[in-house]
């Protein structure tokens, strides 16, 4: 068994094929991947007819299984959470805002894994953007300003109580399990510029959203810096628009990237179960 990788044609991005997933994976094969993804940051697995047991596996082959706050479990599983919407939901998009995955943690994940179960027949694509390219392109002026910055992350803004899943957004009746806490007010500093832990290459981490200040400034002041970088690190020269078929697996580095969902899928029903990839 050969894999067969092929580029996405757009700024980076592929899909794998020449492998069967619900069959263990040989070292050197884990291998060929690990590398394609450290390449090409997001890597699509159609046609994967595999069970929950089978995204676990996968899931360890690369590091252990990572911390997923604020969102409830499937049942009968620690690891797996259900990303879903219902074709008559009307509460808004879950996760249509640039972040990279509880950047808020301490350590946050290296990656995420998503298994597509319903996948509509129109919309719901996944964007994606290269934050090593945001920066190797970013103007020195621009660069400058953030050097040996600290960032300020936090969950408040989208999971405290009164955040955008707190109770208001549980009243409008959203088919995910989302758990509001006051353990979002927690915050925790990583440097706006990073350096990825496998490929040494340089990188912005996270963005406004999870990102509520910077060490050391003004709130205004850091505020609109960070709209400049945000508007700065998502433009559509950086970014992969990935398009979901039913049984598809994909993983994305987020040490590398940003990423948001899309809509336009009013009147069907979606789900796709997600695990998250550690830091090792």
């Amino acid at each position: 068994m050969s894999l067969e990788i092929s580029p996405s044609g757009q700024p980076f991005g592929a899909s794998i094929t020449g492998l069967n997933l619900s069959m263990a994976v040989s070292s050197n094969v884990v291998a060929e991947i690990r590398d394609a993804w450290l390449q090409h940051h997001v890597l699509a697995f159609p046609d994967q007819a595999i069970s929950d047991d089978d995204l676990e596996r996968f899931t360890l082959l690369f590091g252990p299984f990572g911390d997923d706050p604020f969102i409830a479990p499937i049942p009968g599983r620690k690891h797996i959470i259900a990303v879903k919407r219902a074709a008559a939901e009307t509460a808004p998009i879950f996760a249509e805002s640039w972040h990279t995955d509880w950047s808020f943690q301490e350590a946050p994940p290296a990656g995420t894994c998503l298994y597509g179960i319903t996948i509509p027949p129109e919309g719901g694509d996944t964007l994606f953007v290269n934050q090593h390219l945001a920066l190797e392109h970013m103007p020195d002026t621009l660069r400058q300003r953030i050097e040996g910055r600290q960032a300020i992350h936090s969950a408040r803004n989208a999971y405290a109580p009164t955040g955008f899943y707190g109770a208001a957004d549980r009243a409008a009746g959203r088919s995910m399990d989302i758990r509001p806490s006051d353990d979002a007010e927690a915050t925790q500093r990583h440097p706006i510029i990073s350096r990825h832990p496998e490929t040494r290459r340089e990188a912005l981490f996270g963005c406004a959203g999870y990102i509520i200040g910077i060490e050391g400034m003004e709130q205004a002041e850091s505020w609109d810096l960070l709209t400049e970088i945000f508007r700065w690190q998502t433009q559509p020269q950086f970014q992969y628009r990935h398009k979901w078929q039913p049984r598809m697996l994909l993983m994305w580095d987020n040490r590398s990237l940003l990423h948001m969902a899309t809509g336009g899928y009013k009147g069907f029903d979606r789900l796709l179960h997600r695990t998250t990839i550690g830091s090792a």
